[in-house]
């Protein structure tokens, strides 16, 4: 199935950061050269990579921890910024996941269908106007976590406003989604490692696909 590689680009750069990540940066930088899609978004995605191969590994995946797990303004879990803990999240996931299998893939035992990464790779394998259309359903969020890593000052900002550019669809702003009740979260889901917020979402490194066999 022939896609759009610029989307594989973007989900690698918002994985968490491994060791394969700064040693393939020349590849990405090689990407950055090469893609047109890029070119508009240029400067901030080579200060990017630039940050990425200029500081430790430790720092870049603790920053990141701290940018995306800590933080929901900059969840990278689609739904989370729609239905908040609100259990019509599990619809929408069970929606997601046919739109996975309908072109003949299947996620991972750890991973979620929302999870921006998995479902950027995702677009990556898939018509593009089929992603464009997917793409156009999800950019008004996008967007939103977008803005606010750019108020952050976020050096990945600029990863989703690329990705917002892909889209003919134009973003629109969200409304707060439901928080669900915190003695109720603590209850159910237990405490975080700092004891004092719940686990809301289970920890996503890595995406992978699996072709359902025929």
């Amino acid at each position: 199935m022939q896609g759009n590689p610029v989307y594989k680009f973007f989900s690698a750069l918002l994985c968490y950061p491994e060791a394969e990540l700064v040693e393939a940066l020349p590849e990405f930088q090689a990407a950055l050269d090469q893609m047109p899609e890029l070119a508009a978004h240029r400067e901030g995605l080579q200060a990017l990579l630039d940050y990425l191969g200029g500081n430790s590994l430790r720092h870049i995946q603790e920053e990141y921890v701290s940018t995306f797990d800590r933080n929901r303004l900059h969840a990278l879990y689609i739904f989370e910024h729609v239905f908040g803990e609100d259990r019509d999240r599990g619809s929408a996931m069970v929606d997601l996941l046919e739109e996975y299998r309908k072109y003949g893939f299947e996620l991972g035992d750890d991973e979620l269908p929302d999870f921006l990464p998995a479902l950027l790779e995702f677009f990556a394998h898939i018509p593009p106007a089929d992603a464009q259309k997917l793409l156009g359903d999800a950019v008004h969020v996008i967007n939103h976590i977008g803005k606010n890593l750019r108020t952050a000052g976020s050096p990945y900002a600029v990863v989703l406003e690329n990705i917002v550019a892909l889209s003919p669809v134009e973003p629109q702003p969200l409304t707060e989604p439901p928080v669900r009740d915190m003695d109720e979260a603590m209850e159910t889901f237990g405490p975080d490692v700092s004891g004092i917020e719940p686990l809301l979402k289970p920890s996503i490194q890595t995406v992978q696909f699996y072709p359902k066999s025929k």
